[in-house]
């Protein structure tokens, strides 16, 4: 298994402990969390069940498919044949009844797989999980139950921070990460795919650290061949993907979707007022759902741009693909099917990794404090801008606000060789500098930094930056 040694390590520590243990893993859908379980848990899951996507039932009958799927599951694992349930209440009686049965002292482990797509309306599944954890499972010590699911803010809302029978009833719990740059390095080559650090870091930039993406790159081919072969081409496996991911974790996947589309739009993001004005939306509590969910998703992230208050906070995507599949859906339509390798060095695509690259960095914070030597500062990180728009005025790609008293301003470039400062950079560079200082005055210094691909040319204005970060530094661990 590529990266995840810390969820392998805690999730081994779980299962040897003599207790009962909830486990709750969940994260970005494609993101490997079915993949973790199975391999750490190679030989030794008792029960499994997966929950079935309410995208693909009739939502009247979805209850009751949901329930025959659970009672084929408990038939395939042993479970002598008997009534159906006709509720979840039933159903999980099922489920104790068989693990009692076959209890010969050793460790049981029950796997729910997408247990929110199980939670189908008024199906009262909720307070039957309830029932069956708190008056049996958790009284069971060679017990531990491990439950997964996509739709995020199902699981913080609805399991990990539930307020009612399952008020701090998750033993541990697990939010699955993206692969980093080095953990796709390590995945790529375990897959025996040869690519660069750069075309390595422009894959992230469409496809995210989503190993499920990242399977899909065949080593005969390169970079561009597979990226039309996996998104633009007429069979591609990518093509729908946008849509799917969207409708399989949210209920109401347009709203999601709207909002997610008017954020892409700003490379900084827009405040909550500018979202209510632009989509019409009334500013209230379904709005709230609405971001939050987008926000346990990993679609978008809420920061305070720099020197603004709480009042200002902003939303931003940093999903790479939602980000991709936005600029380039378009062409995403059978037309050219060649469309990345006829256009790898067009303005289009030249200026998209220009703003690819610099989510690829929001991304990568931690390695960028390693490489700065403040790993263990307290660091706020945002975008800055002082116009309505990224096209005018005054703005900074990436601000490091760090708690020893000194300002990041970061300037992030990706080239395919070094970066050389022409006079009007420099110039550029010192008014930005100059304004900051004025802002956080004599107490914080401003440092300039240089984010880039292959490092910087000296020459007479390179010395406005004082640290020097390379592509190679986002591929620390």
């Amino acid at each position: 298994m590529i990266g995840r040694e810390k969820e392998v390590r805690e999730l081994n520590r779980l299962y040897d402990r003599d207790r009962a243990e909830l486990v709750a893993v969940y994260g970005r859908r494609r993101v490997g969390k079915t993949y973790l379980i199975d391999e750490t848990f190679s030989g030794r899951i008792t029960f499994r069940h997966a929950g079935l996507s309410p995208a693909d039932e009739d939502a009247r009958g979805l209850l009751r498919a949901q329930l025959d799927h659970f009672y084929n599951s408990l038939i395939l694992f042993g479970m002598e044949k008997s009534d159906k349930p006709d509720n979840w209440m039933d159903a999980f009686l099922l489920l104790e009844q068989f693990l009692q049965r076959i209890d010969d002292g050793s460790r049981q482990l029950v796997f729910l797989d997408e247990l929110p797509w199980l939670d189908t309306p008024r199906s009262g599944f909720i307070r039957a999980f309830e029932g069956f954890w708190n008056n049996w499972g958790c009284h069971r010590k060679n017990l531990m139950v491990v439950v997964c699911g996509s739709a995020n803010s199902w699981m913080t809302d609805r399991l990990i921070n539930n307020h009612g029978g399952l008020y701090n009833r998750v033993t541990y719990e697990i939010k699955l990460s993206p692969f980093t740059l080095r953990e796709c390095e390590a995945f790529f080559q375990y897959n025996r795919v040869r690519l660069s650090r750069y075309d390595i870091a422009q894959s992230y930039m469409i496809f995210g650290g989503i190993p499920y993406y990242l399977g899909y790159f065949d080593g005969e081919f390169s970079l561009a061949q597979n990226v039309d072969r996996i998104v633009f081409s007429r069979y591609a496996k990518l093509k729908d993907e946008y849509d799917r991911l969207f409708r399989s974790v949210f209920v109401n996947p347009d709203t999601e979707k709207a909002i997610v589309s008017f954020l892409a739009t700003r490379n900084a993001g827009y405040t909550r007022k500018e979202i209510t004005s632009k989509l019409g939306m009334s500013d209230g509590g379904r709005l709230s759902r609405n971001l939050n969910a987008l926000i346990a998703s990993d679609f978008i992230v809420k920061y305070v741009p720099f020197d603004m208050g709480k009042r200002e906070e902003y939303y931003k995507v940093v999903d790479p693909f939602c980000l991709f599949y936005l600029h380039f859906a378009s062409v995403m339509n059978g037309k050219s099917e060649s469309f990345w390798q006829e256009n790898v060095t067009a303005h289009s695509v030249v200026t998209w990794r220009g703003f690819a690259f610099e989510n690829v960095c929001f991304n990568h914070i931690r390695q960028i404090k390693r490489a700065l030597g403040v790993s263990g500062v307290m660091t706020s990180a945002s975008a800055w801008s002082i116009c309505e728009d990224d096209r005018k005025g005054t703005q900074i790609d990436l601000l490091l606000k760090r708690s020893d008293n000194v300002l990041n301003m970061c300037e992030i470039k990706y080239y395919s060789g070094e970066f050389t400062v022409k006079k009007k950079d420099y110039l550029t560079l010192l008014a930005r500098q100059n304004l900051l200082m004025e802002k956080v005055g004599p107490k914080m210094a401003v440092r300039g930094t240089l984010i880039t691909t292959y490092g910087l040319t000296q020459n007479e204005y390179s010395g406005v930056f004082t640290n020097v970060i390379t592509l190679d530094d986002l591929f620390s661990e």
